[in-house]
């Protein structure tokens, strides 16, 4: 089969035909009595198998040898070819992510886009004083975009450039809550925690919808940031992790302060003594734990905590029984 018809058949040109053959890559098996190139049945096959490495990704030199080389091992070049094609992913991705948050900030020429990919850059450097910096100029008239913010305090370690980015983020109006809201994903829980923490400090019902989810958490640091917010809030669902928070011990005194802002209602006042008590009552809690559960009752007003706290006045334990009497003291002078 002369050269032309190999070309119409297999798809390759007659010029990369003759290149294959520069390179000695593809070597035609005979020649016509004027000359011309002649491929064999083989020779087709063999250009077929190129072009089916070449699809890979292979070079024409890692081609030649993957079909000459008898000691050639395809699977280290197949997993160098896998690590290449990842790599090659994760850039275009980054830049991808990179003009769509240009794009977001909406620039009015080549000026602006300078400026948002300067502000890019920063968010992401090693020096903490500029991360902080980027934070800070975030509400310039071309600011860094929410989705940018969000992936920043989401990684972000240094307290001081956190603070920052959660208060670009809470100026930055909407979409920033639902965006944050993802981060309660994140099979981290550091994540978790930083996406807690900036959905407190933002207002709305999207904040507080993210807040409510982080209740379940399976991480107690990340429903106690929780909980702590939703008390500010009037949010009576927080209540069983404020507990929860008050007989672990750390952040006790804030989770205290938090029922006792939610205990405005009677409802909610009854709810929260109730639960007190039962965990001092019936929760197998240490000693130490049963003394701040029942501290925790000095600010619940109603019925309820003055009859818990009578009776725990009696109790075997003498700090719990020290503590309720005191309580009483005080609520009697009232």
């Amino acid at each position: 089969m002369l050269i032309g018809e190999v070309a119409r058949r297999s798809g390759v040109s007659a010029r990369m035909l003759r290149h294959y053959e520069s390179l000695g890559l593809l070597r035609p098996s005979g020649r016509t009595g004027s000359g011309y190139r002649e491929y064999s049945g083989d020779d087709i096959r063999r250009i077929f198998h190129i072009e089916s490495l070449r699809s890979l990704g292979l070079s024409l030199r890692e081609i030649g040898r993957a079909l000459d080389d008898p000691g050639f091992t395809p699977s280290a070049l197949v997993d160098d070819l896998i690590r290449q094609t990842r790599d090659r992913i994760a850039a275009e991705t980054e830049l991808l992510t990179r003009l769509r948050r240009i794009d977001a900030a909406e620039p009015a020429d080549w000026a602006d886009v300078l400026q948002v990919v300067v502000m890019l850059r920063a968010l992401g450097s090693k020096s903490a004083a500029a991360r902080q910096r980027a934070a800070l100029s975030s509400g310039d008239e071309i600011g860094v975009p929410v989705e940018a913010l969000v992936e920043a305090v989401l990684r972000e370690t240094d307290p001081n450039v956190a603070g920052a980015l959660r208060w670009a983020l809470a100026r930055s109006g909407d979409g920033s809550a639902s965006l944050l809201a993802e981060g309660l994903g994140s099979p981290s829980a550091a994540v978790r925690e930083r996406a807690v923490r900036s959905l407190a400090e933002m207002p709305g019902e999207e904040s507080t919808a993210g807040l409510r989810e982080a209740l379940a958490d399976p991480d107690a640091v990340v429903r106690g940031q929780a909980a702590l917010a939703l008390g500010t809030r009037g949010v009576a669902d927080a209540v069983p992790a404020l507990i929860d928070m008050i007989v672990a011990g750390p952040n006790d005194t804030d989770a205290a302060d938090a029922l006792s802002m939610l205990a405005s209602d009677t409802a909610t006042a009854d709810r929260i003594a109730t639960g007190l008590v039962d965990r001092v009552t019936h929760d197998a809690a240490e000693a130490p734990a049963r003394a701040r559960l029942t501290q925790a009752l000095a600010d619940i007003p109603g019925a309820t905590a003055a009859r818990a706290l009578v009776e725990l006045s009696y109790d075997v334990d003498p700090a719990v029984a020290l503590t309720a009497t005191y309580l009483l003291r005080l609520r009697e002078a009232r």
